[in-house]
């Protein structure tokens, strides 16, 4: 007797039936049904919903953001700057080569309003500054020969001396002497500051769409020379005074002068090239750029030196300078329309207006399917005539409409009549019901393309169909 062959699996089983399942389903083509449903309430949402969407894309998309345009960022840029007047401080006169640095003209410069001055250092030996750390001594045990502070004036030499003032010690080092905290003098050069004029040329250029312009456009001889800048007036003369500038930037000049700061002086050059050359203008904003609410860091000082020779030996003066740093800074931004962000702006807006369909058709299914009666209509499953020829051209003139329709082999009959053997159903005659007559379809009333007298019984339809169509096509 031959031995049993083995069951397969049953999870082997399952996972074939699954994937025979998605093999099938991969192949199914879904196309959309239209249902009307008569309510007020869901077609306000809907054409709400389309409005608002209309709405921004034509005000916001096309009007504010102008994205039917091709867009260049960045504009090639040159600036130079030139800085007039002159000041006094208590010891001297100042112009502007002594104040303004560095000297040539270029995007980022300083205006020094405040000095402190350390005359005819020459290298030597003198008392460390008390504010070095560890600078302060009793004695001479305290100050090592030969240290080297990174944040000192010079290299110590083992000796504890006076101060230049008070009765404290320091420790002596080898440097320039006097250091900076002992002899240093106070100017204050920003009596004549606020009326300094200053002018900023800048010329911008965009590649892509070949355009260049400057923020000078008058050319009378002279002009320059007799205008400041004004916003309204005279947009093109950029002349700009040092306190228009700091009053602009929300500063006060006092303060800012005395303890320095950056300002940053914005060109903005945004220009809508479908229009003439003579709207895209420059536009000016002025804001502080240093973190003046942090003490830590907040103000701007340099140093440097003057070099000099007294007697053979080399002598200096050195200067900490506070100033009024600016900052010019060149942006924008040029447009100029395009077909294809059109097109696609274009696309983007039709394909939005298509979220109302879907909010509306979440609410329908969600909230208002009582009974699931809006499921039932909107969800279909039509099953393809078949023919014995099994030939393409006839079952596409079923589809078509232009074919009678075989038999369906798939539709819904009574549990008593189909799939069931005759000697079976003998056999169960009395605890089966008696045979129901299968109803026949008849097509909607709304179907405008009624089937002919005699065309026959139609093709299969969804079991959650309410209605059957002779032609198999009334639920698609």
């Amino acid at each position: 007797m031959a031995a049993a062959e083995p069951k397969p699996p049953a999870g082997a089983a399952t996972a074939r039936r699954l994937a025979r399942s998605c093999w099938s389903a991969f192949w199914d083509y879904e196309t959309p049904k239209v249902i009307v449903v008569k309510n007020r309430r869901l077609g306000v949402v809907y054409r709400l919903v389309q409005l608002l969407i209309l709405l921004y894309f034509v005000w916001y998309v096309f009007i504010v953001q102008k994205s039917y345009q091709d867009r260049e960022t960045g504009p090639e840029s040159s600036v130079i700057t030139k800085v007039k007047g002159i000041t006094s401080s208590e010891h001297k006169v100042w112009d502007v080569e002594e104040y303004v640095k560095p000297p040539e003209g270029g995007s980022v410069f300083s205006i020094i309003t405040r000095m402190e001055v350390t005359p005819s250092q020459t290298v030597g030996t003198c008392p460390e500054s008390v504010r070095v750390t560890n600078a302060t001594c009793g004695s001479d045990e305290d100050c090592v020969a030969g240290h080297l502070d990174m944040l000192g004036n010079g290299v110590r030499t083992g000796r504890c001396v006076p101060y230049y003032h008070g009765a404290f010690k320091t420790c002596e080092v080898s440097g320039w002497c006097p250091v900076e905290d002992g002899a240093s003098v106070s100017q204050f050069l920003g009596k004549m500051a606020p009326n300094f004029t200053i002018l900023i040329k800048n010329s911008i250029h965009y590649p892509k769409f070949q355009f260049s312009k400057g923020n000078i456009e008058n050319q009378e001889n002279g002009y320059l020379k007799r205008c400041t800048f004004d916003e309204v007036s005279h947009l093109y003369c950029p002349i700009f005074k040092l306190g228009f500038i700091v009053e602009q930037a929300g500063e006060n000049f006092t303060e800012l002068a005395h303890w320095g700061g950056v300002i940053g002086v914005i060109i903005t050059w945004d220009c809508d090239l479908d229009l003439p050359a003579s709207k895209c203008n420059p536009k000016y904003s002025f804001r502080r750029l240093d973190p003046k609410h942090i003490p830590a860091s907040s103000g701007y000082n340099f140093r440097f030196a003057k070099y000099y020779k007294v007697n053979g030996s080399t002598t200096r003066t050195l200067i900490k300078a506070y100033g009024i740093r600016i900052d010019v800074i060149v942006h924008g931004q040029a447009g100029k329309f395009s077909l294809i962000p059109t097109i696609i702006n274009l696309a983007t807006a039709l394909t939005s207006i298509g979220v109302g369909s879907f909010l509306c058709d979440w609410i329908l299914l969600t909230f208002m399917n009582k009974n699931k009666v809006y499921s039932h209509k909107k969800f279909d499953k039509v099953c393809t005539p078949r023919q014995s020829s099994g030939s393409w051209p006839v079952t596409l003139a079923l589809v078509l409409g232009q074919a009678p329709p075989p038999p369906c082999p798939c539709s819904k009959e009574d549990p008593g009549q189909a799939g069931r053997p005759q000697d079976e159903g003998r056999s169960q005659a009395p605890a089966s019901p008696p045979p129901q007559p299968r109803p026949h379809c008849d097509p909607p009333d709304q179907m405008v393309d009624a089937p002919e007298r005699g065309a026959g019984p139609g093709p299969c339809a969804s079991q959650d169909s309410t209605l059957t169509d002779p032609r198999g096509l009334a639920q698609l």
